[in-house]
């Protein structure tokens, strides 16, 4: 892929049941997911109406075995992964799974960040950028959010990996400040300190959907729990957290209609 190194280009749901996830998330966001594809591995393709969004990976009883566990990842594009994760290494990240190649897709490699927050690097094969994330358009990602034990600590790494620069704050009393990161004068997301009583730390991800209202009541009605919201932030938008049937917890962001 052709985006600039420190790129959102991919979110990935690992989930133990693709038909439930897809039945859930094409009634909550509206996407178009694959059936089941030919072969051993089974990966689904997920579809905005303008586009794909990301992709869905079905955990095996050895991956669940072997740690894997129901979530949602997000993919940080780079410009070398080997170099990438060297320099993730010495700056006190880690790696889960060396870099590896997959024919036609790309190498790839999943990391985690000091504070203990994992995603997956990527150097894309295809020659197009991906718009899988877009803070705009119905069924994109539209905003990355760490919720991290140390702040400070965070936005100093992802700042020397990825050239990322923190674009102001919000005050949140108690829980310290929201701040607002940016990806070459766009804004992507935002840190935050987690509380003693959340879990560790964590990418977030917020789908963008039409309507948050009605996204709230197709989580309700399709075996989902909403955990937070719909709560309004600013810029007249409304977000949710919730937790999808399987167990990945999801963001939503909308308007009010």
């Amino acid at each position: 892929m052709t985006n600039k190194q420190g790129d959102f280009i991919w979110y990935e749901l690992m989930t133990p049941d693709p038909e439930g996830s897809r039945r859930f998330y094409s009634a909550v966001v509206g996407w178009t997911i694959e059936d089941r594809p030919s072969g051993e591995m089974d990966y689904r393709m997920i579809a905005a109406p303008d586009g794909l969004a990301g992709g869905m990976m079905t955990l095996t009883p050895a991956m669940i075995e072997g740690g894997a566990r129901t979530c949602w990842m997000g993919y940080v594009g780079v410009d070398n992964v080997d170099a990438t994760v060297s320099s993730i290494t010495a700056a006190g990240g880690s790696v889960h799974m060396p870099a590896w190649d997959i024919p036609g897709v790309g190498r790839i490699a999943m990391v985690a960040d000091p504070q203990g927050a994992p995603f997956y690097v990527m150097r894309g094969a295809s020659d197009e950028d991906s718009h899988a994330f877009d803070g705009d358009k119905v069924g994109h990602c539209s905003w990355n959010e760490l919720v991290t034990s140390d702040q400070d600590a965070a936005l100093a790494f992802y700042a020397g990996q990825f050239g990322w620069t923190k674009a102001g704050g919000m005050d949140m009393g108690p829980m310290g400040e929201y701040s607002f990161i940016e990806q070459s004068g766009t804004p992507i997301g935002a840190m935050m300190n987690r509380t003693p009583q959340s879990p560790p730390p964590v990418w977030n991800y917020y789908f963008r959907v039409a309507d948050i209202d009605v996204a709230a009541s197709s989580i309700k009605a399709s075996g989902g729990t909403i955990l937070t919201g719909p709560q309004e932030v600013p810029g007249e938008q409304w977000v949710i957290q919730g937790i999808d049937p399987q167990g990945a917890v999801f963001g939503l962001v909308g308007k009010k209609l």
